[in-house]
């Protein structure tokens, strides 16, 4: 027998009050810091960091004002350090949204539990300056949208009204010198992807970026884009690659030559800045068949009272697109239905091979929230029909290619539901019309 547990979190005034200009919007949720972000009405953003059950008023938070548009936590892998370190990254428009600019806070590891402005080094790149007053400012234009995705050591920008994709990476320097405080993380933009057709969605997981378009989605390898083509040998400069390389992360000195990449990637030891060839950004188009991109089409689909010619020509979206494991994702169109995106390809260097399959009807999903666990071999997923229901349900056989799926539990909230997030496995917290709560099943 399913057990639900259901509890109201008290937000800090003013952001309890339905009619203030702080009222929430969106949730995001980062599993290693236990640290929660909301988004307000008035485009600002409160972080708190390490929150515990049951969620006290008096919580401490960090405010960052307006303005923002979109934001993700990340997470910042080495070799050499067992520990991530987790940045939050908010993205607004600058001088009326004729650039784009990137603000970076830091999770302190020290003890103190607490968010920071972090401090940032930018790589010598055309497009990408550093003002101490405000932040990374990014030559691209902000437009109407934006939308901002991370994963570990990498996060991906697209912008509507430019039309492109940008991939960036971040590295932990530490300065040994000095306590923890000087820390401070190097930004470098590796690559550029030149959009030809909108971009709905995007997700950077694991080894692969996919983009959610008309009728599918596009899936490139998170290596090509990085890596590139050409190769030279310079002084060792550039980004330990937490997912996909075999970078050793930042060393105190020495000095030794290893091969980098047109845009800057490495494979080797990296000593303190030290640069003999200028960093550059790979160049991608999205429609080009280029090694490591495929398209993957929705699988087809028949659609009540209409004739099927009528029914193949309509253009579906794919709107929400969220990791499942290193090979799958779960995508949502804009209808309601969801598919399981499986990645195929492992040879490193060939193209990707990808296939999707629609999983059987459980309801019009208007929203959906996965809790990514590897490690757990059953899976999970949290649907919404954007009202008062929603539902948990185990598509772990319908994963593993048969069609099955089973409801675990349903769920009905008294208020309109907008937005909601996983905490683990078995726990979520459901946004309401300015009121929060948490849900836990057992």
């Amino acid at each position: 027998m399913v057990v639900c547990q259901a509890s109201k979190i008290h937000l800090p005034t003013p952001f309890a009050s339905p009619s203030s200009s702080k009222t929430p919007t969106s949730l995001l949720f980062e599993p290693h810091s236990f640290s929660l972000a909301l988004s307000h009405s008035d485009s600002s953003l409160s972080l708190f960091p390490s929150i515990s059950f049951p969620f006290s008023s008096t919580q401490k938070s960090l405010s960052i004002p307006p303005p923002s548009s979109s934001s993700t936590f990340l997470l910042l892998k080495t070799q050499k350090s067992p520990n991530p370190r987790v940045l939050f990254v908010v993205a607004g428009p600058y001088k009326g949204g004729s650039k784009v600019l990137l603000r970076f806070f830091l999770y302190r590891n020290d003890g103190s539990k607490a968010f920071e402005k972090a401090k940032v080094v930018v790589s010598k790149q055309k497009g990408i300056e550093f003002d101490d007053k405000v932040g990374v400012l990014i030559d691209v234009s902000h437009g109407l949208k934006l939308i901002i995705s991370g994963s570990v050591n990498f996060f991906a920008l697209y912008s509507v009204s430019s039309s492109k994709v940008l991939i960036f990476g971040v590295n932990l320097v530490v300065d040994t010198d000095e306590s923890d405080d000087g820390i401070a993380f190097k930004l470098m933009k590796f690559a550029v992807i030149d959009c030809l057709k909108p971009v709905f969605s995007i997700s950077i997981s694991f080894e692969w970026l996919v983009l959610g378009e008309e009728n599918g989605v596009t899936v490139w390898s998170l290596r090509e884009l990085v890596e590139g083509k050409k190769v030279k040998k310079v002084k060792n400069y550039g980004l330990s690659n937490g997912v996909i390389g075999d970078n050793n992360g930042v060393s105190n000195g020495g000095s030794s030559t290893s091969e980098i990449v047109s845009n800057g990637h490495l494979d080797g030891k990296i000593e303190k800045p030290s640069v003999s060839v200028k960093p550059r950004s790979g160049k991608h188009r999205q429609e080009s068949a280029e090694p490591g991109a495929c398209f993957v089409p929705f699988e087809p689909k028949e659609v009540k009272g209409l004739t099927s010619a009528k029914a193949s020509s309509m253009s579906l979206k794919a709107i929400s697109i969220q990791p499942l494991s290193s090979k799958r994702f779960l995508i949502l169109d804009t209808v309601g239905d969801l598919f399981v995106l499986h990645v195929t390809d492992t040879t490193v260097g060939s193209d990707v091979t990808c296939y999707m399959r629609l999983l059987p009807h459980v309801m019009k999903v208007q929203m959906m929230a996965v809790f990514p666990d590897i490690s757990s071999r059953r899976q999970t997923v949290w649907i919404s029909d954007g009202h008062h229901s929603m539902h948990v349900v185990d598509i772990s056989s319908a994963v593993n290619e048969t069609d099955k799926r089973e409801i675990v539990q349903a769920i009905f909230t008294s208020e309109k539901i907008q937005d909601m997030i996983p905490t683990a496995a078995n726990s979520i917290l459901i946004l309401g019309q300015g009121s929060l709560y948490a849900y836990a099943i057992s």
